[in-house]
């Protein structure tokens, strides 16, 4: 009975983990039609909003990595659909972008937190990587179950870290889009009536994306803690 529900548990974590990342790619491909809707594309509004507010050292390029703000080199990264195109996607995804350039010269702690966690997760996941491999070769080594049980339960730990850092983000991922991007767009006229709605399902999309990130780490470690028990 246990074996059954946890399958169905697993099952439904997998589902959620899922669904998130379909309806973010659902709705961002919806509102990329059309690709001519404004007369200016997501890089060009970027490079617009960034000067508008004394950011002019703050670069926009085009990346295949996905679209982000990266704080090392103070650049707006945007794939090549939003930083070419011209649509309802390609410029709410740009605004969003300039809210994490506003929060970081703006010095906001709880994007300076943000980084600190994302740094770390990284360093935790490579750690946990180290340990897991590990496991098989001090088990023979030893001869003994323990050592190797002691280093998966650290490697499960360290596995959880990420998750912590996913949704530490989801409130930044909120206000870059709600406190920064939206109102960029309602204060330059970009959106009509029609598009306010739309817009905020894009925002809201791109949040999500770190709940799907989330629940992967989640069901990371739970697939650890599995093993842990048998």
């Amino acid at each position: 009975m246990m074996a059954i529900l946890l399958l169905a548990g697993l099952g439904l974590f997998a589902l959620l983990s899922w669904w998130p990342g379909w309806w973010v790619r659902q709705v961002m491909a919806r509102h990329r039609a059309p690709v001519d809707r404004y007369p200016f594309s997501g890089g060009d509004l970027a490079r617009y909003l960034l000067d508008r507010r004394g950011l002019a050292d703050v670069t926009v390029e085009m990346t295949k990595d996905g679209d982000h703000y990266d704080p090392h080199s103070r650049s707006v990264r945007l794939s090549p659909e939003n930083f070419s195109g011209r649509s309802l996607t390609a410029i709410t995804v740009a605004a969003h972008e300039v809210g994490h350039a506003l929060q970081h010269a703006e010095g906001d702690p709880a994007f300076e937190r943000r980084q600190e966690m994302v740094e770390r997760s990284a360093w935790a996941q490579r750690v946990a990587g180290w340990l897991l491999v590990a496991i098989p070769v001090v088990t023979v080594l030893e001869k003994q179950p323990m050592p190797a049980l002691v280093m998966l339960v650290v490697g499960v730990l360290t596995m959880a870290v990420p998750l912590l850092a996913q949704l530490s983000n989801l409130p930044i991922e909120m206000d870059a889009s709600f406190n920064r991007a939206l109102p960029m767009l309602e204060q330059g006229g970009w959106l009509t009536k029609t598009e306010r709605k739309p817009a905020r399902q894009i925002l809201r999309a791109a949040a999500l994306t770190y709940v799907a990130q989330a629940i992967g780490s989640l069901l990371n470690v739970l697939k650890w803690l599995r093993g842990l028990r048998m």
